[in-house]
């Protein structure tokens, strides 16, 4: 008889490795178990996905990316990388979506996989043939120490959109960075992003199907099988009608993925709408990139989970224009507060102090020169007296410079960093970190990596204070050369969000891009158990 014991706590862990869940509490508070007697422990993640869509289809976009994990993870022996996903034609996968594919439609397969080619070269590990959907090319952007970026970049209009995981030391904080430079036509400026992990659900408010616009959903699934995707559009007066496509049943094969213009999914162009992703089966990374015939463009990250109360960090003290979208997935109206949390203290915008959203519409709001030459970030609350408020998920389209040197980029509410929190792909000019303590005051420790060319790391203490924000630019390395990543890490107070800008002059155009920085998930909480979980086997 072989009697083995497991433990509960390394079993969550392991359940959480694998499927990405996992139950969280607040910095600082135990979890506890039904009876109230066992605390949780916080254990460091052992496995990380990512998922980067495709950069740009541009003959004049410049791709660096930029990958690292910070250092403190457990363990000795651990990998991370990316390698390519297959392109496919959802017109080909029979989704109804339209015209959803960008690039060249290629040959498919029995499977329904399109065979492409992409990236910079073999060598670069971004290139490659896919078949069958399956991971090919040599593993990019590999990590041999925790701590130090490695930075690699393409020029190539097929470059790939890429997948990948982390394990051991390296999983904890993985952090990818692409930030693509596109010198002209639609959408020229600076798109930024920062790779994500797959999911099942994902709120996109602020994107479009206006005539000026060309917003595409970039779906890839990282998986061994196929995904099903459902696509849903919301507008002012609620679900908008379907186009050319429907939305509905989108198959993104393994390792593969599937980029859809949202214009083609309805009849009704429409300027603010919210889509809404959600995988019948399987999972995916979602992101949307925007492309604007006047005012450049930038990746949409997908915004925070619906709740009452949402932050919306790093809006830059030079922004000429704040458009603010919110919608109320839910059954019921919300009545918001809206505050905009500034370097002094917490203010109501002239006109716009509350906000009323009615259940499954669109509400945008023009806040105008919002900042008047102050960092801030925008804060909304239930109104008080109304009832239990609603779950609202909001984003917010910001513009700098005037006339005809108009650039954009787009700021979503982000959850809170309750350990940590990374960006990557700073220099030594150009970044600025952003810190909102929308309650209580809150202590963070900001670390710079060595540099992906050498330095050492260099870290400093930061107070925020309560119902402010600080910006500020992050510190860097010592002695250090190249790239870096910055980590904002929680260490007591009140609850802190973050943001990172990054900003190029471009032929007198003020090109920039925003990326919030939510918590890693390097952490999931473990309730502890006084039970002898035994497994009994008889040979």
């Amino acid at each position: 008889m072989n009697r083995t014991v497991l433990g509960l706590g390394g079993t969550v862990v392991a359940l959480a490795a694998v499927t990405g869940l996992a139950t969280l509490w607040a910095p600082g508070e135990a979890a506890q178990s039904s009876g109230g007697a066992t605390k949780a422990a916080y254990k460091p993640v052992e496995r990380t996905t990512l998922v980067c869509p495709q950069p740009s289809t541009s003959d004049v976009a410049e791709t660096t990316y930029t990958a690292v994990t910070p250092k403190g993870g457990p363990g000795k022996k651990g990998s991370a990388s990316l390698r390519p996903a297959a392109l496919v034609d959802p017109e080909q996968q029979g989704s109804g979506a339209g015209e959803g594919g960008k690039g060249d439609k290629g040959d498919k397969d029995s499977k329904g996989d399109k065979n492409s080619k992409g990236g910079k070269s073999d060598d670069s590990g971004t290139g490659g043939e896919q078949q069958d959907g399956g991971a090919a090319g040599k593993p990019f952007l590999p990590l041999s120490t925790p701590g130090t970026p490695v930075t690699d970049d393409t020029s190539d209009p097929k470059a790939p959109a890429l997948t990948g995981t982390a394990d051991g030391p390296f999983a904890p904080g993985w952090t990818v960075q692409q930030t693509t430079t596109i010198g002209a036509g639609a959408g020229r400026g600076l798109h930024g992003t920062s790779c994500t992990a797959p999911d099942t659900s994902f709120w996109f408010p602020g994107a479009s199907t206006a005539a000026d616009r060309q917003d595409y959903v970039h779906l890839t699934n990282p998986d061994s099988d196929s995904a099903v995707v459902d696509l849903d559009l919301y507008g002012k007066d609620g679900k908008l009608k379907s186009g050319q496509g429907s939305g509905e049943g989108i198959t993104v094969p393994a390792h593969s993925t599937v980029p859809v213009l949202l214009s083609t999914l309805t009849s009704e162009p429409v300027t603010n709408v919210t889509l809404h992703v959600t995988a019948r089966s399987g999972r995916v990374g979602a992101q949307v990139q925007a492309s604007d015939t006047e005012l450049g463009g930038d990746w949409l990250p997908p915004a925070a989970a619906p709740t009452p109360g949402v932050v919306l960090p790093g809006i830059p003290k030079d922004a000429t224009s704040v458009r603010l979208a919110v919608f109320a997935p839910g059954g019921h109206d919300a009545d918001l507060k809206v505050k905009l949390a500034g370097r002094s203290g917490l203010i109501s915008p002239a006109g716009h102090e509350t906000l009323h959203v009615k259940a499954g519409m669109v509400t945008t709001v023009d806040l105008k020169d919002l900042t008047r030459g102050e960092a801030g970030s925008l804060v909304l609350s239930p109104a008080e007296g109304g009832r239990k408020a609603p779950g609202i998920v909001a984003a917010a389209r910001v513009l700098r410079g005037k006339g005809g040197k108009q650039e954009s980029a787009f700021v979503p509410a982000t959850a809170a960093v309750r350990k940590q929190a990374t960006a990557a792909d700073n220099g030594s000019s150009g970044s600025t970190l952003s810190l909102t303590a929308p309650e209580a005051g809150a202590t963070v420790r900001v670390t710079a990596s060595a540099g992906s060319g050498g330095g050492s790391p260099k870290s400093t203490t930061v107070t925020v204070k309560g119902r402010t924000t600080k910006a500020f630019a992050p510190p860097g390395p010592s002695g250090g050369k190249g790239t870096y990543a910055v980590t904002v890490e929680h260490l007591s107070g009140g609850p802190v969000y973050a943001a990172r800008m990054l900003e190029r002059e471009q032929s007198g155009l003020p090109a920039f891009t925003i990326q919030t920085l939510p918590d890693d998930g390097s952490t999931v909480a473990v309730p502890g158990s006084s039970q002898d979980l035994s497994v009994l086997n008889d040979d």
